[in-house]
């Protein structure tokens, strides 16, 4: 073990681990929180120690300033830690303070001012045309019982056929999907409606499904039944794909959500607009949809990079 005196006096020790013990007791937070909390402010109590001289101590931390909590993660940037894990640094400091500040030792006012850094936003991951066709078929699924894998077909056939978001797919009722339907009522986020186009190999496939299903359908009950009949459960999708991922070699990202990413950015490379995109897929605002843009132009730089000869 270090040795914890290079870095704070005893004092500030012993309220640092009363903190780390009432967030693991009290407020239950993961393994892997407590342990990046408990790094993150031995990191800074030794910036500090290194800029005062001598072992950091209550006094040191009472009033600290935006500014110098900016040199601390300058310094963590400056050793490679990127917006993430500056975030993180920050968050498991204001939680400190914040406890100190309630025994009413330091005054946190300085750090809960301070905005965290930006964070970039990270591009969706769709799967190739290929592996979301696969996927969505009857003859993909894994499950030993047809009108199981006749369901997981059907419900992954509405991720990537519609844009459907898992809970949105697995709200439907019987009535919402019958012969003949051309178009889908889908109730999102907020309870805000949109209309879907259905196309006719996914209702194709959800017909199968029916006809398979050995409980009676309601009308208004849901369309998706679990084995015992009750309401299909997103766990249970999300558990067949990541069986689906071994069988067939998909990579980390391919999961139910990923079918949706799909379905939007195949639709912008086919010559889709932003605007039916947005609305399609229920974003309330354009810029949300704008990412997918991302994600185009990234699939054509990485074509070009592995196909031409210059590159």
């Amino acid at each position: 073990m270090e040795d914890i005196l290079t870095f704070a006096d005893q004092e500030l020790l012993n309220e640092r681990q009363l903190w780390l013990s009432s967030l693991e007791g009290e407020r239950r937070l993961a393994d892997n929180t407590l342990e990046a909390y408990e790094r993150d402010t031995r990191q800074y109590l030794m910036f500090m120690t290194g800029y005062l001289g001598h072992p950091t101590r209550i006094k040191d931390v009472s009033n600290l300033r935006p500014v110098d909590l900016r040199a601390f993660l300058a310094a963590r940037r400056k050793e490679g830690s990127g917006a993430r894990s500056l975030g993180r640094h920050l968050a498991g400091l204001r939680s400190f303070l914040r406890y100190l500040e309630k025994k009413g030792l330091v005054n946190a006012a300085g750090a809960t001012a301070m905005r965290s850094p930006k964070q970039p936003k990270s591009l969706p991951k769709p799967l190739t045309d290929r592996q979301a066709l696969k996927i969505t078929t009857a003859d993909a699924q894994l499950s030993e019982e047809p009108w199981i894998a006749a369901r997981n077909a059907a419900a992954l056939a509405l991720l990537y056929g519609c844009g459907l978001r898992i809970s949105e797919a697995l709200d439907l009722t019987a009535s919402d999907l019958t012969a003949g339907t051309r178009s889908l009522r889908v109730t999102g986020k907020g309870n805000k409606m949109r209309i879907v186009p259905l196309l006719p190999v996914v209702l194709e496939t959800v017909d199968a499904y029916r006809r398979l299903c050995p409980y009676h359908l309601s009308p208004d009950e849901p369309l998706f039944l679990g084995a015992r009949g009750g309401k299909l459960q997103p766990a249970i999708i999300q558990r067949e794909m990541q069986k689906l991922r071994g069988a067939f070699g998909l990579p980390d990202n391919a999961t139910p959500h990923a079918l949706r990413h799909s379905f939007a950015t195949h639709l912008l490379a086919g010559g889709g607009d932003l605007r039916t995109i947005q609305e399609l897929l229920g974003h309330a605002s354009l810029s949300t949809t704008q990412i997918y843009t991302g994600v185009d132009t990234a699939r054509l730089l990485e074509i070009y990079d592995n196909a031409h000869p210059r590159a």
